[in-house]
């Protein structure tokens, strides 16, 4: 067999917790949740129930809905230890956030991994195994839930090109607006275009990256991750789209994966795109580390300035440290 990039996901990573730890949700549609879903187990997402949603909307669409409080402490330790499981099976992981990461090895490594996990951790993990990082992430989506997809490389162009252009990993929906536009629809689409052709519709750089991912030619090593230096999130923006109801479900995003990581930080940044292509950052240092998420939000806000309609918006926090003990949110 090939040596190959594998990316392996725990599915539903908060909400599998949970669900491991009390078996009485087992098969009932649940979201770990306070004032905003941060994850839903596939039932839940079966109604339409996602990460970032407000609870009471996720209520609305799944009356039987199992609203469970956020418990960072577990979370963190469920993290470790899966992280435990992928240094012990393969040398090289890239960590990608508290639940995926990228690791190198033969496709056989994803069946230990799998069963590893399940068997020491009680989650299920689904990998997916390709030449490319962006085929084995979109092979990991194709396997979810609980999955293994292993795409050999002549399958994998067929594979991608197959797919709608904003489902590939990587294409933001700003992009994909875009290649909607000119009749670009899917993966092959976009893929029989010149590089050139890319450039001219999307600009140099993200014309360029685009041509990368659709021609399958991401040839990006798996890198052996350190600790983070920050945690963000960010999204592209529709012409309907609320931008401080998008930040606020970032900041929250944000938070999970700071507590589930045990970290916090002192450096807030609000990341901008505007509809002529330009960038902006704008930065606030607390004095002191947090990883709470309407601290976060509120700080974003407050430098949420623009008259100009934007595309894209996200927050980050950095300036990291260790965090003993966190709260999700105030009171809890």
């Amino acid at each position: 067999m090939f040596v190959s990039i594998l990316h392996a996901d725990a599915d539903c990573f908060f909400a599998s917790v949970e669900v491991r730890d009390a078996p009485r949700l087992r098969g009932r549609p649940v979201a770990v949740a306070t004032w905003v879903v941060m994850a839903a187990s596939y039932e839940a997402r079966r109604f339409g129930v996602r990460a970032g949603m407000p609870a009471a909307e996720a209520r609305r669409l799944c009356p039987a809905l199992v609203a469970v409080e956020p418990r960072p402490d577990a979370y963190a330790a469920a993290s470790r230890e899966l992280f435990e499981v992928f240094d012990a099976e393969c040398p090289r992981v890239e960590p990608l956030g508290v639940e995926e990461a990228f690791l190198e090895g033969p496709p056989e490594l994803g069946l230990r991994l799998r069963r590893r996990v399940a068997d020491e951790l009680g989650l299920p993990v689904t990998v997916g195994a390709a030449s490319t990082k962006v085929a084995a992430k979109m092979a990991s989506r194709a396997a979810k839930p609980d999955g293994l997809l292993v795409l050999a490389p002549a399958d994998e162009r067929a594979f991608l090109d197959g797919h709608r252009i904003d489902q590939l990993w990587g294409i933001g929906r700003a992009t994909a607006t875009k290649l909607h536009a000119r009749g670009i629809l899917t993966v092959g689409d976009a893929a029989a275009l010149s590089e050139l052709e890319l450039v001219a519709l999307l600009g140099r750089g993200n014309g360029r990256r685009v041509h990368e991912l659709v021609s399958n030619r991401d040839r990006r090593p798996v890198e052996r991750g350190g600790p983070p230096r920050s945690f963000g999130s960010t999204r592209s923006l529709g012409r309907d789209a609320d931008p401080p109801r998008e930040l606020e479900a970032a900041a929250g995003r944000v938070a999970g994966r700071l507590q589930a990581a045990g970290r916090a930080g002192r450096t807030i940044t609000l990341h901008l795109r505007y509809d002529d292509h330009t960038l902006a950052a704008r930065s606030r240092t607390l004095p002191a580390a947090t990883a709470d998420a309407t601290v976060i939000h509120h700080t974003a806000a407050s430098l949420l300035e623009t008259p100009r309609r934007l595309t894209r918006i996200g927050v980050s926090v950095g300036n990291l440290e260790p965090a003993d003990h966190l709260r999700l949110w105030p009171g809890e």
